[in-house]
C-alpha cells in the first residue's frame, strides 16, 4: 500500500485506460460525470510538469461484435487523448494493461518506474484489474477514482438470484477492494495533482 510520506512523487506514470464512452454507453446509470474532464486534467498535469510518462491503453476486443473491436466506434481513444504524444500506447484484449503489447511491466522496469496512477473505463473491470495486478507485482498504485467511470451491472448470481448494483455502488466497492485490500491508495484527481507539486 502506498504510504503518504510527504515526498513528492517523481518518475510516476499516469496509466490511462480510455475507450470512448460512446462505445459502451448504455441506457443505465453511469458514475463519475466528470471522469473525462478529470482524466484530461491528469494528462495535462503530467505533460505540463514533466511529472512522468503518460501511458495510454486501448482495448482491442477479440470479438467482432464488440463495441471495442477494431473498426468499431469504440476502438479509438477518446478525442482528448493523443496516442502520438503519449510515451507508450499499450494495446490489450483482456481487462489488464499488464497483459498487452508492448509488455507494460518490462517497459516500466526498464525505466525504473515503481509508482503508477490509474484512471479510465471501466472502474470495476479494467481499472480495478490493472491496479490489482500492478499491486501484486510490487508497484505502488494510486487510483484517481473520480477519473474513472463505470455503469450499472446486473448479473444472475447462484444463491442470490438476480443482483443489481448501481454504478455508484460499484465505484465504492472498487475503492474498498483496492484500498482495503492493500492494492492501492484511492484518491481524487485534485489530491493526485496536489501531491505531485
Amino acid at each position: 500500500m502506498l504510504q503518504d510520506d510527504g515526498v513528492p512523487w517523481r518518475d510516476q506514470v499516469d496509466l490511462v485506460d480510455r475507450d470512448p464512452p460512446s462505445a459502451i454507453v448504455r441506457e443505465d446509470r453511469r458514475s463519475s460525470p466528470r471522469a473525462e474532464e478529470n482524466t484530461a486534467a491528469l494528462v495535462q498535469h503530467w505533460t505540463a510538469t514533466g511529472r512522468g510518462p503518460v501511458v495510454l491503453v486501448r482495448h482491442d476486443s477479440r470479438h467482432t461484435d464488440s463495441p471495442l473491436a477494431a473498426g468499431s466506434q469504440g476502438h479509438e481513444l477518446q478525442e482528448f487523448l493523443d496516442a502520438d504524444a503519449a510515451d507508450l500506447l499499450v494495446v490489450k484484449d483482456v481487462n489488464s494493461a499488464f497483459y498487452g503489447t508492448p509488455d507494460l511491466r518490462s517497459w516500466l522496469d526498464a525505466a525504473g518506474i515503481r509508482d503508477l496512477v490509474t484512471c479510465g473505463i471501466q472502474t470495476n473491470q479494467c481499472v480495478e484489474t490493472t491496479t490489482r495486478i500492478g499491486g501484486n507485482l510490487g508497484y505502488r498504485m494510486v487510483v484517481a477514482l473520480d477519473a474513472t467511470r463505470t455503469f450499472d451491472l446486473v448479473a444472475e448470481v447462484p444463491g442470490a438470484g438476480q443482483v443489481h448494483m448501481t454504478a455508484d455502488e460499484l465505484m465504492r466497492t472498487t475503492a474498498v477492494n483496492l484500498q482495503g485490500g492493500g492494492f492501492a491508495t484511492v484518491l481524487s484527481t485534485a489530491e493526485v495533482i496536489a501531491r505531485g507539486r
